[in-house]
């Protein structure tokens, strides 16, 4: 079984920042770091070709929420890095702010996201709405996810079939999931990422809570280092 830490961002800022939004100097600097220790990325599509390569560090880059600070400093340094990653859009929010929260922030339009170059930029489903999933009954997660691939499919969107949970939230009990894995799964989901900030191994034993690390804005490049080979540090 190979080795895959993923990690999880949101917001690109100019100035230092801290929590879910980190600066793109900070992002440069572990991106660099990535870059110069031979870190191999990987698209969720692409991830059985992990067997078939050599390369012992593997990791997947993810943002969330589709922010503009994605197309305007994130997507220029994965293509300086020769990294890849996969941007997670909410598809209600569009051409909008992040309403959920603060309002303040910026999402993509549909045009901007078709921009983006697929050899470098994988897009994956955010949910429609932006609800926690643990808050929703089993009928609306299913018009939720039904929702998210007929969008995609009239606007001629090219997303692959991993969901991010917003807010990391997904049914726990037992029985419950069960039901909301099967909706996932039948509706053309095959992986669903959550946060909980270990490091995976795939193939994944449960593709529909894979874990990902959420880099906080004010890591230092050692923390992140550590995070990256650790996980969970305490």
């Amino acid at each position: 079984m190979a080795r895959l830490p993923i990690l999880m961002y949101h917001e690109v800022a100019l100035k230092d920042s801290e929590g879910l939004t980190i600066s793109a100097k900070n992002l440069e600097a572990q991106f660099a770091y990535l870059a110069e220790k031979g870190f191999q990325t990987y698209h969720f599509k692409e991830l059985e070709q992990i067997h078939k390569n050599t390369f012992k560090k593997n990791i997947v880059i993810t943002f969330d929420d589709a922010y503009l600070s994605h197309l305007k400093y994130a997507a220029p340094l994965l293509k300086k890095y020769n990294l890849k990653a996969t941007f997670f859009a909410p598809l209600h929010f569009l051409g909008k702010t992040d309403l959920w929260n603060t309002s303040q922030l910026n999402i993509m339009t549909i045009e901007q996201l078709k921009s983006l170059d697929p050899e470098i930029i994988e897009l994956g489903f955010h949910s429609f709405y932006h609800k926690k999933y643990t808050e929703l009954s089993n009928a609306e997660t299913e018009a939720d996810t039904r929702r998210c691939m007929e969008f995609v499919s009239e606007h001629e969107l090219d997303f692959s079939p991993v969901l991010a949970y917003p807010y990391g939230k997904f049914p726990r009990e037992k029985l419950e999931n069960k039901i909301f894995e099967k909706i996932l799964s039948q509706n053309g989901i095959k992986y669903g990422v959550r946060i909980g900030n270990r490091i995976n191994k795939y193939p994944f034993k449960k593709p529909y809570q894979i874990e990902r690390i959420d880099v906080r804005g004010e890591w230092s490049l050692w923390t992140f280092r550590q995070k990256i080979r650790f996980g969970k540090l305490f």
